[in-house]
């Protein structure tokens, strides 16, 4: 075997994760916190990379924010109007 065909195997058995975390973003270089407004997708339902999933807001701009990743959306405790801190998961994109 080549040093390529050794390499391309071991990417091949490297396990998928069970989810990737949904977090608070850092929206600004300023913001350590920011106010969730609300989930734009429904718990449970289907999600793809780089749709937008949920809305934050600081004292001065509100963001939309996009999935990272492609699955199903699984809503965490984050409610409407709390302050949270930046990298704080708030839920889980699972696979489809």
């Amino acid at each position: 075997m080549t040093s390529s065909t050794q390499q391309e195997l071991r990417w091949e058995r490297q396990p998928m994760p069970d989810h990737v975390p949904v977090q608070i973003p850092k929206v600004s270089m300023a913001a350590e916190e920011v106010t969730f407004v609300e989930w734009l997708v429904k718990d449970g339902e289907p999600v793809k990379e780089g749709e937008i999933i949920y809305t934050v807001a600081t004292d001065k701009v509100e963001s939309t924010i996009e999935a990272s990743a492609s699955g199903v959306l699984r809503h965490g405790e984050a409610e409407e109007d709390e302050v949270y801190a930046v990298g704080v998961e708030i839920g889980r994109i699972e696979p489809a």
